[in-house]
C-alpha cells in the first residue's frame, strides 16, 4: 500500500474536535466515496482505501446517498427488475 500525506492546519482538527487518527479515517472514507462515485475504481479498491469490508463500504455508500446500482435508462432498470 502507498502512503500519501497531506498538510492540514492544526486549527481544522481543533475546530472539528477530532484527533489526527479520526481525521485520517474521515479523509480515507471521503476519498473512497469520491473515487467510487466518479467511477474511478472498483468497489473493492474503494473499500480497501476506506479500510472497510465491501459490505461495510456498501452500507457507507448508502448512508451517503450513493447507490451501487447504475442503469443507462429506465427501460434497462425495468428489464433488470423483471429478470430478478
Amino acid at each position: 500500500m502507498c502512503v500519501v500525506s497531506i498538510n492540514v492546519p492544526e486549527e481544522i482538527l481543533l475546530d472539528l474536535h477530532e484527533d489526527r487518527d479520526d481525521f485520517a479515517d474521515y479523509m480515507k472514507k471521503m476519498l473512497a466515496l469520491d473515487l467510487y462515485k466518479n467511477k474511478k475504481v472498483s468497489i473493492g479498491y474503494c473499500a480497501s482505501v476506506a479500510e472497510m469490508t465491501k459490505e461495510e463500504f456498501v452500507q457507507y455508500l448508502g448512508m451517503n446517498g450513493v447507490s451501487i446500482f447504475s442503469f443507462a435508462s429506465e427501460n434497462e432498470f425495468l428489464e433488470e427488475l423483471a429478470n430478478a
